[in-house]
């Protein structure tokens, strides 16, 4: 199991196998899992209270997420008598940025972790904390079902709450039906194994060296976005995340941004016509391909950029919480960026609808 509840975006939704009382009684402990918050932190600096709840039964129990303006997280909980304090500081010059936050924890090993992250940016703040207490199974239902009970600030996108501990660090951007160029012919991503290969913009056919693979809420920066072809080149339509984005060259871009190339994040072409947001999901399953370079791999066409993992491999905490923990330490790639110019949303959408014509 994973996602247990989720609430943003006008959705509420907890699982019925778990919140039953009739099944399982609301007051056990959730004893492992993860809380994941996005938002928004205030342009003005304001402190911002993220999600903050509060009971008096069957015990003594609250919960409070808090933004303070001189660039710090700050986590406190309690169960009966036992009060859990945590701090996590972030940059100063992500104060307008969307934000993630993962809170984790296991009773059984007594261990916790804090992880901040950009989802425009490979960098994770992460503090492995003293042992939390856990949730309650009524508190994670009433702050999701019941908001008027708690309080959370505007600018929350959304949170949700997982029966596991969920990963941080490189995320995967493209649904698995995605359609990729090997030296077979196109295959779906989601079909795609370690030694496959597949074409790529700058380095011709390449192994794939790992598909890396995720359910998330379908909300915030997870919220899927409809490429349309023939945009961009694109031969059909796909899915991908918000921050995926895409690698464009040709005589318009050499003439209109003095660059061999440049770099289109999909949420920058939802205009009703290049892209649009999809609606309706709740969770869905994102892959990526992490190749021997940071390059681009051919799928329906265009260009996507493939999983970035820069330097993961030598710091063993950062690469022990992320999705490639698994992966052979042999396969791991040190990469690095190409440094292409990436596009701001008007830009983008004026290339796509030059491309197009």
């Amino acid at each position: 199991m994973s996602w247990i509840a989720i609430a943003g975006e006008e959705r509420r939704w907890t699982d019925e196998a778990v919140f039953d009382a009739a099944l399982r009684p609301r007051d056990q402990l959730l004893a492992r899992g993860s809380l994941l918050i996005e938002t928004r932190l205030s342009a003005e600096g304001r402190p911002q209270t993220l999600l903050s709840y509060e009971r008096s039964h069957p015990w003594p129990g609250a919960l409070s997420l808090q933004a303070l303006p001189g660039g710090s997280i700050v986590l406190v909980m309690s169960q009966g008598t036992e009060v859990f304090h945590t701090l996590l500081d972030y940059p100063a010059d992500a104060r307008t940025d969307v934000l993630r936050l993962t809170f984790s924890w296991d009773s059984t090993r007594r261990w916790g972790r804090l992880a901040l992250e950009r989802p425009d940016s490979d960098k994770v703040a992460m503090r492995v904390t003293p042992p939390p207490p856990p949730l309650v199974l009524e508190d994670i239902f009433t702050m999701t079902r019941r908001p008027q009970l708690c309080q959370t600030d505007p600018d929350l996108v959304f949170f949700a709450v997982s029966d596991e501990i969920e990963p941080v660090g490189p995320m995967p951007s493209l649904t698995g039906n995605v359609p990729v160029a090997t030296s077979g012919g196109y295959r779906c991503l989601k079909d795609l194994r370690c030694g496959d290969t597949v074409h790529t913009r700058n380095s011709g056919l390449v192994p794939v060296l790992h598909r890396v693979s995720r359910v998330v809420p379908a909300l915030g920066s997870f919220r899927p976005v409809r490429l349309r072809a023939p945009y961009l080149g694109l031969k059909r339509d796909v899915v991908v995340a918000p921050f995926q984005r895409l690698v464009i060259g040709g005589s318009e871009v050499e003439y209109t941004f003095g660059r061999e190339a440049v770099l289109v994040p999909a949420l920058s072409l939802v205009n009703g016509f290049a892209a649009v947001q999809e609606e309706g999901l709740l969770t869905l399953r994102y892959h990526n391909l992490l190749l021997p370079s940071h390059d681009a791999f051919i799928a329906a066409g265009a260009a996507l950029e493939s999983l970035y993992v820069g330097r993961l491999r030598r710091d063993r905490d950062r690469l022990s919480a992320s999705l490639l923990a698994e992966c052979r330490a042999g396969l791991l790639p040190e990469q690095h960026r190409a440094g292409y110019q990436v596009l701001r949303p008007f830009e983008a959408i004026t290339l796509a609808e030059a491309r197009a014509a």
